[in-house]
């Protein structure tokens, strides 16, 4: 049975689009020297983006967890002022919101919305508007992570790939340059995205040139001793961000167990095809983006149903379980790690 909670979300759902051109009348009517501006192309971003607001609500109710909706909140603090918005804006936006769900939900829902508009606006009050960086000076490998970072955005692949094979053939760690360099300079690229210091086209370019600089590390991961372990790591479908798992799953190649890496926006089918035909002890799972917590629930539900001999564990990883940490159990898994590191020792764990 439904909670009031989740009958709030799936109202929202069902209304998203009636819900996101109210708000948006409201905010226009409200902040009329704000938005008009910008046009109609402005409007349909501002409707667009009224509907994310919703879908992350919506995810936090499903989830009973206003944390989710609180931290995207706080991110999109730091996004608009990037942006150079008014700091009034966000919070009139839920004001606007609030409105919305007034007029158009029953009261037993749209009190159980409030609740967690009310909570979001306060922890948005209380966050900052602005993130230090990713890369401090006191981090191993700071200063390779900050060359390594230029070299990507000044679209020097090259260097970029050499600073990190000469750092490999010296004997540094590949674990140390995955969570030193890659994982760090990926935050940090992140950030000044968000901070709109650089382009998505940037971040893309980035993040492609990091997988590939990955795959030239492979002589080193595939020369470990087996353990007689398999995993398979997979995105669930939608996801668009695999290079955390990939990061887990060569982890894993380098502690000796035999990894099969899906990658993004894999099939239920052919998860479910992967997880059989190599035995896999533990199966792990990555979401970035909140509102796709829906779906890692769904397929574990689905995982856990497939007739499976019961031997593969299942773990969940990404953003939106960093910053609710319990919500691994509300889906389903078995385990839940903040990191490439962390995951070998959970899954160590899951096998005992």
């Amino acid at each position: 049975m439904m909670t009031t909670y989740q009958q709030a979300a799936q109202a929202i759902h069902q209304k998203q689009d009636e819900l996101a051109e109210i708000i948006v009348a409201h905010q226009y009517e409200r902040q009329s020297s704000v938005w008009k501006q910008f046009g109609d192309p402005g409007r349909a971003k501002s409707v667009r983006d009224a509907g994310y607001h919703l879908t992350y609500l919506a995810e936090a109710l499903t989830a009973t967890n206003p944390a989710l909706f609180s931290e995207y909140l706080a991110w999109v603090k730091v996004l608009f002022a990037g942006l150079n918005f008014p700091e009034n804006v966000l919070p009139a936006t839920l004001e606007c919101t609030r409105q919305a769900l007034d007029e158009a939900l029953a009261p037993p829902v749209k009190l159980a919305a409030f609740q967690y508009l009310d909570a979001g606006l306060k922890a948005y009050q209380r966050a900052p508007s602005t993130l230090a960086s990713f890369i401090q000076s006191d981090h191993p490998l700071a200063g390779l992570a900050v060359r390594y970072m230029d070299a990507l955005l000044r679209g020097d692949r090259q260097s970029a790939s050499q600073m990190i094979l000469e750092t490999a053939q010296q004997g540094i760690p590949i674990k140390d340059i995955y969570l030193h360099v890659f994982q760090d300079s990926q935050r940090e690229i992140g950030r000044l995205w968000q901070t709109n210091q650089i382009s998505v086209a940037q971040e893309h370019y980035c993040t492609a040139a990091t997988q590939m600089i990955m795959s030239q590390l492979y002589p080193y991961i595939f020369s470990s001793e087996r353990k007689g372990r398999r995993m398979v790591a997979t995105c669930v479908g939608g996801e668009l961000h695999e290079i955390g798992a990939r990061m887990v799953a060569d982890f894993f190649e380098m502690d000796g167990w035999d990894t099969y890496f899906l990658g993004a926006n894999t099939p239920v089918d052919g998860i479910l095809r992967a997880i059989t035909e190599r035995k896999a002890d533990v199966l792990a799972i990555s979401a970035t983006m909140t509102f796709h917590i829906d779906k890692v629930s769904d397929l574990i539900s689905t995982v856990r149903g497939a007739g499976l001999d019961g031997r593969t564990k299942i773990m969940v990883g990404g953003y939106p379980f960093n910053i609710a940490p319990n919500l691994w159990k509300s889906v389903g898994a078995d385990g839940y790690a903040r990191d490439a590191r962390q995951a070998l020792v959970i899954a160590e764990g899951l096998g005992r």
